[in-house]
């Protein structure tokens, strides 16, 4: 059996990091295609004057969907402005976007993350949308970020929503993980899952457990505590490894489906992930006591446990099962679960899903 374990060339987070940005940039070129959001510039506009004093920073205007006219907007100019790396700075998104580039031109490619909203960071691939944000398909690349660099005190001043996002991506990692081992499903990079992974997306669940509130009351006031440092860490790097290095399974397939209903698209990836959780169990027949830890943590941090939570207030089979039959496309990675599941079933774990959130 071949195992893999993959993960960035360099993990750093700290609180004030974002002041070093040109030392960071200068290890991997002297001119770099900066990804972002006019927003997320605005956040961190000190620290990028700081660093245009001694590094060439060219700027690309994020429009806020990973698609494929994005990513050859900016990989056309990345080749007429000459630039030798690639950074993205902001969220998922704009993350995502920044490593599509950088493979598509054989750049080095440094992450910012300025949300702790989803694993996005430390991964070799990228989610591609439509222009009307429905989900389209995975991107695979050859390599991960060669630096995936996280500034504590820029992820505790944003919205406290945020982070509460990244907590219900995170939360998938040990039960997709777990689904994944016991179906010797293969991992993003082709292989099995090591221990090392294993431990990692364990890890991944039993911080946020232990920390999650303790973190959602720090960002609230934007303190950097040890409990946020820890919830950093557990929503990009942990579940970053987890996920990428041990799989993917239902949670992710039920929230690639939600977006096929227009309503869902208002709320962020990890809360329509953390109701995929709930399905997730459903179809597995977890224990009482494992869905009723899941559901009232999810109750206790504020992530959505019904329909309602994520958009879809008017409940109808037509609707969902279009939800369903997405979840369950060929080559989603729900038949990654150690059984076989057909879009009636997924259906009917939705359904049911609802209603225990609502109990």
């Amino acid at each position: 059996m071949k195992k893999i374990l993959i993960s960035p060339s360099k993990y750093v987070q700290g609180e004030g990091e974002f002041f070093k940005l040109a030392d960071y940039f200068a290890a991997y070129g002297q001119k770099v295609f900066l990804i972002a959001h006019k927003d997320d510039r605005g956040r961190c506009e000190a620290y990028l004057k700081e660093a245009e004093k001694t590094i060439g920073i060219v700027y690309g205007d994020f429009g806020g969907e990973t698609t494929r006219k994005e990513i050859e907007r900016f990989a056309a100019a990345v080749r007429e402005t000459g630039c030798d790396v690639i950074a993205g700075l902001g969220g998922g998104k704009a993350l995502d976007t920044a490593k599509a580039v950088a493979n598509s031109e054989n750049k080095p490619v440094i992450v910012l993350p300025t949300i702790a909203s989803t694993d996005a960071p430390c991964s070799s691939l990228s989610v591609l949308y439509t222009e009307e944000g429905q989900f389209e398909e995975y991107l695979f690349f050859k390599k991960n970020p060669d630096l995936v660099l996280v500034d504590t005190k820029v992820i505790a001043e944003a919205p406290v929503r945020f982070l509460i996002s990244g907590i219900g991506d995170a939360l998938a990692t040990w039960f997709e993980a777990r689904a994944c081992q016991r179906s010797f499903a293969k991992n993003i990079p082709g292989g099995n899952s090591t221990n090392a992974a294993l431990a990692v997306a364990r890890q991944c669940c039993e911080t946020l457990f232990e920390d999650s509130l303790k973190a959602i009351a720090a960002c609230s006031c934007k303190a950097v505590t040890p409990a946020l440092e820890n919830i950093v860490e557990a929503n990009i790097l942990l579940s970053g490894l987890g996920f990428e290095s041990s799989g993917l399974a239902a949670a992710h397939a039920v929230h690639n489906g939600l977006t096929a209903l227009e309503e869902t698209h208002r709320f962020y990836h990890g809360e329509k992930v953390a109701f995929g959780v709930i399905v997730q169990l459903v179809l597995e027949n977890a224990p009482k006591a494992e869905l009723e830890e899941v559901v009232g943590f999810c109750k206790s941090v504020g992530l959505p446990t019904t329909l309602a939570g994520i958009g879809v207030a008017q409940i109808t089979r037509e609707k969902i099962q279009k939800a369903a039959a997405a979840a369950a496309a060929e080559g989603e990675t729900i038949h990654n679960m150690p059984f076989p599941v057909t879009a009636d079933n997924v259906c009917a774990a939705i359904l049911a899903a609802d209603r225990l959130g609502r109990a």
